[in-house]
């Protein structure tokens, strides 16, 4: 196979600690790339943006062609959730070349990318806790998943712990309209009454209680995109967002300013719990943000004590375990704030933590982590 994509195709070349046959990896969804793997060598091609139009569809095809054009792959990885372009092109595509197709979790992929980029360091010490944070992924039980504490080794990953779920009062139009989070953080709280008022402005604030009082038509999810949504909401800075991640990022820009003009702020020490089935609940945070008179306060208070709960989470199931290498991964990883704060915290702890280098923490890596997922796979004969 030769070894080198034209520069057109190919943007990040990184050294891969990992032999075995070559693997074509599809990538996520969003911010769509793919991954060539071969000779302890792995290289990333251009984003292709994401996969909701015809012309994105188009790019990955011919990206992939393109990559053919080098030679057959012995495998091809590919997301878990079915209905993807992606996904469809990679089961088609195997079933072309008579290889195999292999589905990766979307958090799991997280986690192996940045241990694929740190040279694959848990496999010398045996396996790591991944930390994957972002707006969504589908998990092995169904469920949207985006908050999630997993025990990686190689080929293999092991859910130990998540975010409490928040149900999507709206199904995917939650994803877009944080004011529908903040109502369910109110619901949760026996605040229903406040959302027809706080939310005035949007039409379906008057009903959006008893919706939510209909759990099966409200589908759950563990993620931490979600729970930035629902902060935001609360704050009142971005009760709809107009282009991805608007909520977040305002958090955080409104948490900078707070903690750049009036210094730090302590975590709340009643911010968060952590039950026996290793669930990490936010709710105390948040129902706090729903009274918070200053919206930049607030939200320093969110981050602040966010990364706290995360440590204190991930230390407790370090010590459970015996394992001292924590992985942070997932676009939430993209702020600032959470990811300094975290990893300081985790440090100090004695806690070996790798996060990503060159490439993204999100969705545009991800396909590494497939590529590492599935070549594991293939040197094992799974």
């Amino acid at each position: 196979m030769n070894s080198v994509l034209p520069p057109s195709a190919c943007v990040t070349t990184l050294p891969l600690a990992l032999d075995g046959p070559p693997v074509l990896a599809f990538g996520a969804y969003f911010k769509s790339a793919l991954c060539l793997a071969h000779d302890g060598t792995a290289q990333m091609s251009a984003t292709v943006g994401d996969l909701d139009t015809p012309d994105a569809c188009r790019e990955m095809d011919a990206c992939v062609e393109t990559l053919l054009a080098l030679g057959a792959p012995a495998a091809v990885a590919h997301d878990l959730h079915p209905d993807f372009h992606s996904s469809r092109r990679a089961v088609e595509l195997a079933a072309r070349l008579g290889v195999p197709a292999i589905a990766v979790q979307h958090h799991h992929a997280h986690v192996a990318a940045v241990l694929a980029e740190n040279g694959g360091r848990s496999d010398p010490r045996g396996p790591a806790l991944g930390l994957a944070l972002d707006g969504v992924g589908l998990g092995t039980d169904g469920t949207a998943w985006g908050g999630e504490l997993l025990r990686v080794d190689g080929a293999h990953f092991q859910r130990l712990g998540h975010l409490a779920p928040l149900p999507l009062a709206g199904g995917d139009r939650a994803a877009r309209e944080p004011w529908r989070m903040a109502a369910a953080v109110l619901h949760r709280a026996g605040r229903a009454d406040e959302i027809a008022t706080r939310f005035a402005a949007q039409h379906a604030a008057a009903m959006l209680a008893q919706l939510l009082d209909r759990a099966p038509l409200c589908p759950s999810t563990s993620s931490l995109g979600r729970v930035f949504d629902a902060a935001a909401g609360l704050l009142g800075l971005c009760p709809v967002m107009r282009v991805e991640a608007e909520a977040a990022i305002a958090l955080e820009g409104a948490a900078s300013g707070y903690l750049e003009r009036v210094g730090d702020v302590p975590a709340e020490p009643d911010g968060w719990s952590i039950d026996g089935a290793g669930r990490l609940d936010l709710s105390p945070i948040l129902a706090a943000l729903a009274d918070e008179s200053d919206v930049g306060r607030g939200a320093a208070r969110f981050h602040v004590t966010l990364a706290a709960a995360l440590a204190e989470w991930v230390v407790q199931v370090a010590a459970q375990t015996g394992l001292s290498t924590v992985v942070l991964s997932g676009g939430c990883l993209h702020n600032r704030i959470l990811s300094q704060r975290l990893a300081a915290a985790l440090r100090r702890q004695g806690l070996d933590v790798l996060q990503a280098r060159t490439l993204s923490p999100g969705d545009a890596g991800l396909a590494l982590g497939q590529a590492w997922v599935a070549m594991h796979h293939l040197n094992h004969g799974l």
